[in-house]
Order: C-alpha cells, then structure tokens, then sequence
C-alpha cells in the first residue's frame, strides 16, 4: 500500500467481508484512460475494487488531502466513466472509520499519514 491510511482501510475492508457486507475487494487493479486528454492527466487508478453481494462494483479511493491532480483525475471519472461509482474516503470518513474500528481491526495502525 502507499499509506498506512490505505492499509488499515483494506484492513476495514476485511473487516467488511468477514460480516458479509461486502465479497470482496482488489488493491489498484484497473487503471482509467483518458483518451481525448492529450496533455497532463490521462489515466486514473482507484485505490480498491470493491465487490459487493448483490454483484454491484464501485472504487474506493482513499484521500487524506485532496491535490489539483486527484480534482482532475475524479472530474475527469465523472465525465468520461459517468456510471462508475467512485466512493471518496476523505479524512473526515477515515477518521469516522477509525474510530469507530481502530480497536477491534487487527493490526491497525495508527498515524496521520
């Protein structure tokens, strides 16, 4: 993983499968093209493909702060992927999620990074 956030989310991912709300999950498995972009951004990889029991897929992405590069490449989804469903983990939702689970996730890890 590229952040002890997107680890202990995949953490709270596995947490998720073993109560059944969701089957299961991948880490950056499909990238997204931008084909029309032909200058700066033009591809978009979301952090987690998760699988859900009624067989629906939608992306995790896990932000702590949100750059101009993230702005562009989640606008640029929505133009061009209107029916992907991107969930966004934003600090806010992170520390919610922490709260709540940081105490009974195995080997959560704790930090602001």
């Amino acid at each position: 993983f590229r952040s002890r956030w997107e680890a202990n989310y995949a953490r709270y991912l596995n947490l998720l499968i073993k109560v059944k709300i969701i089957k299961e999950w991948k880490f950056e498995p499909d990238t997204f093209w931008f084909n029309e972009i032909k200058k700066g951004t033009r591809t978009y990889t979301p952090d987690f493909k998760v699988f859900n029991p009624d067989g629906t897929i939608e992306y995790h992405e896990v932000k702590g702060y949100m750059d101009a590069k993230s702005q562009t490449k989640l606008k640029r989804m929505k133009k061009y992927y209107p029916d992907i469903n991107i969930q966004l983990i934003d600090k806010t939702i992170y520390n919610n999620i922490k709260r709540k689970f940081e105490k009974v996730v195995d080997g959560w890890e704790n930090s602001e990074t």
